[in-house]
């Protein structure tokens, strides 16, 4: 008989994809998976201290959704689910819990493990606490075969070496100022003007409209094609991956740096100036020291990962083992 998985899902989308990215790697012969969707009410926002091990923050038909019979794990995928992984805890204890990212000091021990990025490793040490280079994402081998299929004729006519220049942006009360925006423009016009290539390129909200048009004001002469903030044709992010010789990306996500190596070509990261957090420099430091990224320079001196960086696949493979 199988066992019984359910996977709490909230309206953060980092958060789904890195579940949806474990599920993925889940022994479906040995569990049933079923996904419940997590709605929350404005009393979701108090501190998961008060909510402890209750539904407290929950719609009414969200929590009905929520009763016996229990399933024998609970993958919690971010830290406002905890407190309802914890109640069903308390509800079925025979019940184990998996939990992405750190959820405070309380509630640890209600958890078979927790994982988070080694960026983190500096805030609380526990047995059930693993540490993990970076995060899990959704990117998988198929998504990108598929990805290339579909959009390699659209990028036939860019010349090689092909980069996808990923770029994200502000983060929180950091914006991506102006003189960042310039000098990343200007270090990827240098070394495309040595090679000779062509740019996928991409941006988010968080880039802003300065610094986007600093950026694609600076390349405009390299051959190119561009999705920026706001398009709403076919999203070829995927396939800017898939299709890609190499890749730039800013480094204030860290999802965007992980999902970056599951292309397995030579990846190289821009940290700009007084932008990134000391948690972002770890996290890329992190991928420096173990050979999935270099920093972006003009000088280009690339490296192709062995491996893609799946952590997904790796939390999946324990969770198989319970």
């Amino acid at each position: 008989m199988k066992k019984t998985i359910w996977i709490l899902l909230d309206n953060r989308m980092g958060s789904r994809h890195q579940a949806e990215g474990i599920a993925h790697y889940l022994d479906i012969s040995k569990f049933e998976i079923i996904n419940k969707e997590i709605i929350y009410t404005r009393l979701a926002g108090l501190p998961n201290i008060i909510r402890g091990r209750t539904l407290i923050g929950l719609t009414k038909d969200c929590k009905k959704n929520l009763t016996a019979p229990y399933p024998d794990i609970v993958l919690s995928s971010s830290r406002r689910t905890a407190p309802v992984a914890r109640f069903i805890k308390k509800q079925s204890p025979e019940t184990k819990l998996i939990q992405l990212l750190h959820i405070g000091r309380f509630g640890i021990k209600d958890f078979t493990y927790i994982f988070a990025p080694e960026h983190d490793n500096y805030k609380y040490k526990a047995p059930n606490l693993r540490y993990t280079i970076g995060s899990p994402h959704a990117i998988t081998k198929e998504k990108l075969i598929n990805a290339q299929q579909t959009w390699q004729k659209e990028f036939a006519h860019l010349p090689h070496p092909i980069t996808a220049l990923i770029i994200g942006g502000a983060i929180k009360k950091t914006p991506f100022s102006k003189e960042n925006a310039a000098e990343l423009a200007k270090i990827v016009q240098k070394i495309k003007n040595k090679d000779h290539g062509s740019l996928l390129i991409t941006t988010s909200r968080r880039t802003g409209k300065i610094a986007e048009d600093i950026i694609t004001s600076t390349l405009k002469n390299i051959p190119q094609y561009a999705y920026l903030w706001g398009n709403t044709d076919d999203n070829p992010y995927l396939g800017f991956l898939a299709c890609c010789d190499n890749l730039v990306v800013t480094g204030d996500s860290v999802s965007m740096c992980c999902e970056a190596t599951a292309a397995c070509k030579p990846l190289q990261i821009f940290t700009g100036q007084n932008w990134l957090t000391p948690k972002h420099l770890r996290f890329i430091d992190s991928l420096y020291k173990t050979g999935y990224a270099t920093p972006l320079s003009e000088e280009n001196n690339q490296i192709s990962p062995p491996t893609p960086l799946n952590i997904a696949q790796e939390i999946a493979e324990i969770i198989n083992t319970l």
